[in-house]
């Protein structure tokens, strides 16, 4: 996600080896790591320093001996020391209330353990590098690159909007970001302004994300859209319909974090049920995976999936 959950580049304790189940006689398992020992070393020395740290210290003792994630989501999305001490500075009160969310952690790695063996077991062409649980500078709350799942600690304990259990909260987010992890480099590539980045591509992006979180681990990541669309299906679906080749993305994605009066990425959210119907009208359900990850064809696979909106009183049927 981006915004305040982010696919790529954008928004909103202990090393876990995770052992996927297979048979004796398999190939090995495969064992995607969830790394949580940058958080660990970071309230290490916040403890150390009364919730105050220098740039030097964090760059330091904190970011110089990370994990290869915490690396990464620094250089992509310009997390230094003296930014996070800025936002210590600033707002020092999601670093305090994260401590909250460390007490899930154990929890949440047992259940993506779990939604994984879903995923793998759905999906054998599925990949699956590390998870990495970090603390930056308040957002965003996680991003994807072809080295794995990053997730930030303090970002996502922050973002009450989404699903109020945290640990669900955490659980179902990191499956959605598995679900880009999936994805062919060419939508792995997609951001906003880059050709072809329509409001129709761009939702069907993050509605795969959403679809595979709600298949593999039981909950889309955008709990709340649940609430905020309620009563309003057709309407939304019929602004989609007459928006769905702009490349104006602003109404429908990437505008969070939103509330129930003002809803936001909403593109997600219909995304997420044409690739649902996609789904739920193929026959071979593997090969609808496929095409959901690989998805070279927007239009076309609209046309297929046998969506239509809300107030569409004759739904179309899905093309062979």
């Amino acid at each position: 996600m981006r915004s305040q959950l982010s696919r790529s580049t954008r928004p909103w304790v202990a090393i876990l080896a995770i052992a996927i189940g297979a048979p004796a006689s398999a190939a090995p398992p495969r064992t995607p790591d969830i790394r949580t020992e940058d958080v660990t070393r970071f309230y290490r020395l916040y403890d150390a320093g009364n919730g105050h740290l220098t740039a030097e210290q964090l760059d330091r003792d904190y970011l110089a001996p990370g994990t290869s994630g915490l690396h990464e989501f620094a250089r992509l999305r310009n997390v230094t020391g003296a930014r996070i001490a800025d936002t210590l500075a600033k707002r020092p009160e999601i670093y305090a209330d994260a401590r909250r969310c460390l007490a899930v952690l154990p929890a949440v790695k047992r259940r993506v353990a779990k939604s994984l063996q879903n995923l793998a077991r759905l999906y054998p062409e599925a990949t699956f590098p590390p998870v990495t649980l970090l603390v930056g500078r308040g957002r965003p709350v996680g991003i994807t690159d072809p080295s794995g799942v990053s997730i930030g600690l303090e970002a996502m304990c922050a973002a009450d909007f989404m699903n109020p259990n945290l640990e669900d909260r955490f659980v179902h987010n990191i499956a959605h970001e598995y679900g880009h992890i999936q994805q062919s480099a060419d939508q792995q590539a997609l951001d906003p302004g880059v050709p072809g980045a329509t409001v129709l591509r761009m939702s069907l992006m993050e509605g795969a994300a959403e679809f595979t979180a709600e298949l593999i681990s039981g909950e889309v990541g955008n709990h709340q859209h649940k609430a905020w669309t309620k009563g309003h299906e057709a309407e939304i679906e019929a602004a989609f319909v007459r928006d769905e080749d702009k490349t104006d993305l602003s109404a429908w994605m990437y505008n969070g974090p939103g509330s129930a009066a003002h809803p936001s990425d909403l593109g997600y959210w219909v995304g997420y049920r044409i690739v649902k119907a996609y789904y739920q009208h193929a026959p071979d359900k593997a090969a609808a995976l496929r095409e959901i990850f690989r998805m070279p064809d927007p239009k076309a696979f609209l046309a297929r999936s046998g969506w239509a909106p809300a107030s569409d009183p004759a739904p179309r049927s899905p093309r062979p």
